[in-house]
């Protein structure tokens, strides 16, 4: 005698059960998991952009820190003077008296005896610039554009060892040098202030 084994899907008496799909109910939490996980990677790679976007422009503040307050640093230190002035709107260099306060938006540096090679830095009130410029055999003014969004004027001062303001022109003097940035609102990246700071002396005192 033979006998039939019954199907798994089979029941006693009635017939085959059939396979059954996912209910309403398990499609929306599966599709609520998924926005969840979309929404996780979506914000993880903003906030990744955000923070490459805000190490990149102080990686770039830095850079530009070193290479320019290095320039300056070594052009003081070998010069034979220095003068802290004022720019005038059509690139003229006055220069502080004594009795002054030795603060103003530029420098005069004369790196020789040579007093038709003058370099100036100084900062541009009507665009906010950081400038530079030096007369090629002394006959033609060049300006160079060092930086932007210069937010203070006054960036020059010349002061003693203890960091006060001087009011004469001596020798042993030191340079203080003082650039406000503003950065302006970017995408993904609040407006911000910061601030770059450098001291320097001759070394050639006489």
């Amino acid at each position: 005698m033979k006998f039939q084994v019954p199907s798994s899907g089979s029941s006693r008496g009635g017939s085959p059960t059939l396979n059954s799909g996912f209910t309403l109910t398990e499609i929306l939490i599966a599709m609520t998991v998924f926005m969840l996980l979309v929404a996780g990677i979506v914000s993880a790679n903003l906030f990744g952009l955000r923070m490459f976007q805000v190490n990149q422009t102080k990686l770039s503040a830095t850079e530009w820190s070193r290479r320019t307050f290095g320039k300056i640093t070594d052009e003081i230190h070998s010069c034979n003077t220095v003068t802290v002035g004022n720019m005038t709107t059509n690139n003229v260099f006055v220069g502080l008296l004594d009795g002054e306060p030795q603060e103003g938006n530029a420098i005069e540096i004369q790196p020789t005896t040579n007093t038709a090679v003058l370099i100036h830095y100084f900062v541009d009130s009507l665009d906010g610039t950081f400038r530079r410029t030096e007369p090629p055999q002394g006959l033609i003014t060049n300006t160079f554009i060092l930086a932007d969004s210069i937010t203070n004027t006054t960036i020059f001062t010349a002061q003693d060892f203890s960091g006060n303001v001087l009011t004469n022109n001596q020798n042993n003097r030191v340079i203080h040098l003082t650039l406000d940035f503003y950065q302006p609102e970017s995408y993904m990246q609040s407006p911000y202030n910061y601030q770059l700071e450098t001291s320097v002396t001759r070394r050639a005192l006489q």
